[in-house]
């Protein structure tokens, strides 16, 4: 496990919180947390628990392991699109109910194509990535 990075992490909390066009005042009310405390997270003062971590992940409309790994409590994971998930959460010119169908279209994307790379070819099939019409 990673060392806690807190001031990288507090600039990160900071640029998500104007991304989604929240004030300190506000993301602080709806993470559930005190103005100051929150203020001493972005300053890189203070060491936020995982609770917190994830009380912050939930006002931004982020993933709580998205924060997780900023932290250094989590390694990144290769392949699981985090950054792609952080940025469409935290786009302030779409809504919510846009959001959530673009990672739905992206969810269904990997899904499909992991039960595609699971999918053992026989014989007769071609190498070559060919659609399949019985899919």
């Amino acid at each position: 496990m990673a060392s806690l990075n807190v001031g990288s992490l507090g600039e990160y909390i900071r640029e998500q919180r104007r991304n989604a066009q929240y004030s300190l005042r506000q993301l602080a009310e709806a993470a559930g947390v005190s103005n100051p405390y929150l203020s001493q997270i972005e300053r890189g003062l203070r060491k936020p628990s995982a609770e917190i971590l994830q009380q912050i992940a939930k006002a931004l409309r982020i993933s709580a392991e998205t924060l997780y790994v900023q932290a250094g409590i989590l390694e990144e994971r290769r392949g699981e699109g985090l950054e792609l998930r952080a940025s469409i959460l935290a786009d302030p010119l779409i809504n919510e109910q846009q959001k959530q169908a673009l990672l739905a279209v992206y969810d269904a994307f990997l899904k499909e194509n992991a039960a595609s790379a699971a999918i053992p070819m026989t014989d007769g099939e071609a190498t070559q990535n060919t659609p399949r019409e019985d899919r």
